[in-house]
């Protein structure tokens, strides 16, 4: 009998945003957060890749705005997280122009059937 197969990196990580969080790896042998999961540090080429859950805090460090022929207009960000990852997303609960580089913004899973995303909403400060 075969023994079953390990769950590959992408489904562990939808399985953390199917929990509402959003997971990242960390690579013990380069000291740094690994992002996009995957099976090897692309660092090292070490297969120590530990699982750790995001805080949810980042940092706009680019937008743009996507003007679809039909629809209304979206950005797209790429966002820096606070434990040192960047992924790619949009921010939502703000017109799209208005999204800035610099802007603090929280993350929100976006579900989507099977298929859960994260997105960002702006930090509010009180």
């Amino acid at each position: 009998m075969m023994a079953p197969a390990a769950q590959s990196p992408y489904e562990v990580y939808l399985g953390h945003l199917r929990e509402g969080r959003l997971a990242y790896q960390f690579s013990p042998a380069a000291d740094r957060a690994v992002f996009y999961p995957r099976v090897l540090c692309p660092y090292t080429g070490s297969t120590d890749l530990q699982w750790r859950v995001s805080k949810g805090l980042g940092t706009v460090y680019s937008t743009t705005v996507v003007y679809p022929r039909d629809g209304a207009p979206y950005n797209v960000a790429l966002i820096d997280c606070d434990e040192g990852f960047r992924l790619m997303s949009r921010v939502e609960q703000m017109p799209a122009g208005a999204v800035a580089i610099g802007m603090r913004v929280s993350f929100q899973v976006h579900a989507n059937g099977d298929d859960p995303y994260p997105v960002f909403h702006p930090v509010t400060v009180a």
